[in-house]
């Protein structure tokens, strides 16, 4: 867009016509340290076995266990980076910037007995040697099945939109969608593309780390059984092992609490049904 050699137009002038900050473009962004990166690795190991846990608690147990001297502030900016947050009320809760996106929690006491009738989104972090990358995942909440999921290296809106509208074109869409009250999901193009398909939106209570525990539970699956014990380099290699651990996760693995069947027999009909109540 911008070409410093330019003999008729300066910078100045280039920055002007594309209402860019001509500071910007003088910006060289700095690597990732390797200290930044083991110690996010940290954080996500802590996090992945305790998501009820806040920067304060996850600060002292880095301190302790993992002898790394850090601050709060250090902790809580790199969470951030890595889109995670404890489970935890937060100051001013009535005073929430996105509330006219906030919707409530639906599925308490509700009998969920069918496949569609109850979807549960989110997004992980996916640590890498060198960088990292984002997991959007739906998971079908009555037989454990992954409708879709996607990759991303960036964690904005648009990876879970199409995340979305991939597994409605190949599933159908479900009755009920369920999710966290995440930047990700509490804004206009994600509302409008669930009342599109007419579907009811659900949004977990604040502070209640149980609501969405299906999709919780396979994330913590997916990093201990594969990610942290695979060894890789690129983003390629990621989506190879994802693609892997999803048709392993959904076509072969017994689960306990389907009574040892396959998340796809319950799915797809092919075994007896199940009944359950939220």
């Amino acid at each position: 867009m911008i070409d410093k050699e330019d003999k008729k137009l300066n910078i100045t002038d280039q920055a002007q016509l594309l209402s860019l900050n001509r500071t910007s473009l003088y910006y060289k962004p700095v690597p990732i340290g390797d200290e930044e990166y083991r110690i996010k690795w940290f954080i996500d190991e802590i996090y992945t076995d305790h998501p009820e846990y806040g920067y304060r608690r996850i600060t002292a147990i880095l301190k302790r266990d993992y002898h790394v001297l850090i601050n709060k502030k250090r902790v809580r900016r790199y969470m951030r980076d890595m889109g995670i947050h404890g489970f935890c009320p937060g100051p001013n809760l009535s005073k929430r910037i996105h509330a006219k996106y906030l919707y409530p929690y639906l599925l308490r006491g509700l009998k969920i007995d069918r496949p569609n009738q109850v979807w549960s989104i989110d997004i992980t972090y996916c640590r890498m040697p060198k960088g990292f990358m984002y997991l959007c995942a739906i998971i079908d909440w009555h037989s454990r099945f992954i409708v879709g999921y996607r990759l991303s290296n960036t964690i904005d809106r648009t990876f879970v939109l199409e995340t979305i509208r991939k597994a409605v074109r190949q599933h159908g869409a479900p009755e009920i969608m369920n999710c966290d009250q995440g930047s990700q999901f509490t804004n206009e193009d994600y509302i409008e593309l669930l009342k599109e398909h007419n579907i009811k939106i659900s949004m977990d209570g604040k502070g209640r780390a149980l609501d969405n525990q299906r999709i919780e539970r396979f994330f913590r699956s997916y990093k201990w059984e594969k990610l942290y014990l695979a060894e890789y380099e690129t983003g390629y290699q990621l989506r190879k092992l994802t693609d892997e651990y999803m048709d392993h996760y959904n076509n072969h693995k017994p689960h306990q609490s389907l009574d040892y069947q396959v998340p796809a027999d319950i799915y797809y009909g092919r075994c007896r049904p199940l009944q359950e109540a939220v």
